[in-house]
């Protein structure tokens, strides 16, 4: 049987549900030049500026955050690792646009190649990556497709993973946006999305230099990761993130008529981001609860239990709502291990369910013994 505790906070706690309307943007766009726009934050996923972000049109390059995050699945998966060779076919080192020029018959380790496509959009290495994972470039778009379907995006359909111009293919501002997001929860990718300029070492001796595709790196210290993408068809476009204090953003803008508007554009969607909303903490994983759990048949009768981590809040900085939350304690007996889960936290933000924190042992409840037992029945009869 399960203890539930219904408490009361005066402050609110992350929201991890779907996006909120953009019903605070302010009246002026933000953006110059572009056709769409689309600002949210990254863990929740709410939106907090719009701009027809649903509209369908080509991304370009952009079309690689999808090809990446299969990748970056695959190695998760095990199906491939970051050591691997791939020996890379005619095909592949065929690839037209931005390129690494990978030669044909030669092998390369895929940390490289997911590196190359991260810092200078490579063509052939998204093609030699599609067709380790999945054997051929066809088969590995339609997984592309699948994902995103997976992700919600229904204004998407991809037909290669490079982003050359196809007719079927197009994205929408918002859907690259969760797609981005997506991909940053793998912790790699940061460590290539960073480098601004590096050579690119082929097993035939040759070096090429590589220059980070996303120059918002060197115009606003607060980014650390991005995909540009270019085509006459598309125009210009960029998806970007950007860090503060624990507040990431994720801004998607395409279309734009020039290179300098679209990081221009992205510089005031993060400025507007981090000016009006903000993240804090407000269960620290290090501090215990007021509430101790019952605990059967152990030495101490009672356990003090902390947060299995932080949780935040995502809010308008002048905003604070009300939240409610229910702590449900399990049916615990002895012995009780430090850091063992011990129940949960349902939080309601404004009536809707929006985290849900497991409950952790904050020490350990040996089980009592026969002596402890004497003890009790002692006290009692004392009583």
């Amino acid at each position: 049987m399960q203890k539930l505790l219904s408490v009361i906070l005066s402050s609110c706690l992350l929201a991890s549900g779907g996006a909120a309307p953009c019903d605070t943007k302010p009246a002026d766009a933000l953006t110059s030049g572009c056709k769409s726009a689309y600002l949210m934050e990254s863990t929740t996923g709410e939106c907090v500026y719009a701009e027809n972000e649903t509209a369908r049109m080509p991304i370009a390059s952009v079309c690689k955050v999808m090809t990446l995050t299969l990748v970056f699945d695959a190695v998760s998966a095990g199906k491939i690792s970051l050591d691997d060779m791939v020996t890379v076919s005619e095909n592949a080192a065929g690839m037209g646009g931005s390129q690494i020029f990978l030669q044909s018959g030669l092998s390369y380790p895929v940390n490289q190649l997911i590196k190359s496509i991260i810092v200078c959009s490579a063509n052939d290495s998204c093609v030699a990556l599609s067709e380790a994972v999945c054997g051929d470039e066809s088969t590995f778009v339609s997984q592309m497709n699948k994902k995103a379907s997976e992700l919600g995006c229904a204004d998407t359909q991809f037909a290669n993973c490079t982003g050359l111009p196809r007719e079927t293919q197009y994205s929408c501002a918002k859907d690259v946006a969760v797609m981005f997001a997506n991909l940053i929860k793998n912790e790699d990718y940061f460590k290539y999305s960073k480098i601004w300029l590096e050579d690119f070492a082929h097993p035939d001796n040759r070096n090429v230099s590589m220059t980070n595709t996303n120059k918002l790196l060197k115009k606003y210290a607060l980014c650390d990761g991005g995909k540009t993408g270019f085509t006459n068809e598309a125009g210009f476009c960029l998806a970007a993130t950007a860090n503060k204090n624990d507040l990431r953003f994720i801004s998607v803008v395409l279309g734009a008529d020039s290179s300098e508007n679209r990081f221009k554009s992205t510089i005031n969607l993060f400025n507007y981001g981090f000016a009006n909303f903000k993240n804090k903490i407000v269960l620290d994983k290090d501090v215990t609860l007021n509430d101790e759990f019952s605990v059967r048949g152990g030495k101490n009768n009672w356990v003090a239990v902390r947060p299995e981590r932080n949780c935040s809040i995502f809010t308008k900085a002048d905003e604070n709502p009300d939240v409610t939350y229910n702590v449900t304690s399990y049916d615990l007996k002895a012995p009780v291990i430090m850091d063992s889960v011990v129940g949960k936290i349902e939080v309601y933000k404004n009536g809707v369910l929006a985290d849900t924190v497991n409950i952790v042992a904050a020490e350990n409840i040996e089980k009592a013994n026969f002596f402890d037992n004497l003890k009790d029945i002692a006290s009692e009869w004392a009583i």
